[in-house]
C-alpha cells in the first residue's frame, strides 16, 4: 500500500520530540511507549505489526509481527489515526533516551535503508518493517550488535532515533571502521561486518573494545557518537572510571571482581 502523507516537525536540540501533524484518516505507527502527548480528534489503536499489508490474515500478521520479537522489540506497534471530522491535529513522540530524531524519507531510498535494531521509532503507515539478518561471518558469530537488524521500505517519511550527535559519511567503494553501537543505519549497498580490534596488546588495553564495525561499500552510513551502552556505562557508579584507568578487557573483570 502507499504510505499517507504525514507532515511532522522536530522539536528541541539535545533531546528531541518528534510532532507529527495528521490530516483526517491518516495514521502514522510508531513503538509502543512512545507518545507523548496527543491532540484532540486522534485514536489509537494497539495492532500486530505495521498495517503495510491490511489484506494479511491473521497468521500472516502474526508471524511479521513475531519477527519483531527477535530484534528485542514489542510485537505490538501503537497505530494513531486522525477521526476527526476536519482540520488537522497532531501527535508526538520521543525516544526512550536523549539523542537525535533523524527523518528519512524512503521514496529516496526505493531499496530501503537497514537500520539497527532499536533505532526504529515512528513512520507514516504503510511503511513495512521487517526483519534483516547479517550474513557476513563475523557479525553472526559474534552476534549483537550488526547480526539482527531491521529493513524500512515504502514511499513516505520514516523517523529513526540515534544517541548524542548524528554523522552522516558517504561512502563511495570506501572503508569505514566503527565502534559497534555507533552504527545507526546504512543503505543496503554497504557491507557490514564485525572484525576483531588490532592486536592483542590494542585489545586489552586499548579501551576500545574487542570489537569494531566495518563498513564497506557504496552508500551512507548514520553513525551516533553516544550509544545506549555507553550512556549506562558513563552513568553507572565507577563503572566508567574503572574502564578508563584499566583498558576495556581489565576493566570488565574489575567489575566483575568488585560486585563479588
Amino acid at each position: 500500500m502507499n504510505s499517507h502523507e504525514i507532515d511532522y516537525r522536530i522539536l528541541g536540540g539535545d533531546i528531541q520530540v518528534l510532532e507529527v501533524e495528521l490530516d483526517p484518516n491518516e495514521t502514522v505507527i510508531a513503538e509502543a511507549g512512545a507518545m507523548v502527548y496527543m491532540e484532540e480528534g486522534i485514536a489509537f489503536e494497539t495492532k500486530m505489526g505495521d498495517g503495510s499489508e491490511p489484506d494479511q490474515g491473521f497468521m500472516g500478521k502474526l508471524f511479521s509481527a513475531g519477527t519483531r520479537l527477535i530484534t528485542g522489540e514489542s510485537l505490538f506497534m501503537t497505530h494513531f489515526t486522525h477521526r476527526g471530522g476536519y482540520g488537522k491535529t497532531r501527535v508526538a513522540f520521543s525516544a526512550p533516551y536523549p539523542g537525535t530524531i533523524i527523518p528519512v524519507d524512503l521514496r529516496d531510498l526505493p531499496a530501503g535503508l537497514i537500520v539497527q535494531k532499536d533505532g526504529f521509532l515512528a513512520a507514516a503507515r504503510g511503511t513495512k518493517i521487517s526483519l534483516h539478518f547479517n550474513q557476513r561471518i563475523g557479525a553472526g558469530l559474534f552476534g549483537g550488535e550488526g547480526f539482527i537488524l531491521q529493513k524500512l521500505t515504502g514511499d513516505g517519511k520514516a523517523f529513526i532515533h540515534a544517541g548524542g550527535t548524528i554523522i552522516e559519511k558517504r561512502l563511495n567503494n570506501g572503508l569505514l571502521r566503527v565502534d559497534t553501537g555507533c552504527v545507526v543505519a546504512f543503505e543496503p549497498g554497504i557491507d557490514f561486518d564485525i572484525t576483531r580490534a588490532g592486536g592483542l596488546k590494542s585489545m586489552i588495553f586499548g579501551g576500545e573494545g574487542l570489537l569494531l564495525a566495518t563498513l564497506r561499500g557504496t552508500g551512507r552510513v548514520w553513525l551516533q557518537s553516544m550509544p545506549v551502552k555507553k550512556l549506562i556505562q558513563a552513568l553507572a557508579p565507577n563503572g566508567g572510571n574503572a574502564r578508563k584507568e584499566s583498558g576495556g578487557m581489565l576493566g570488565g573483570m574489575f567489575d566483575s571482581l568488585t560486585e563479588q
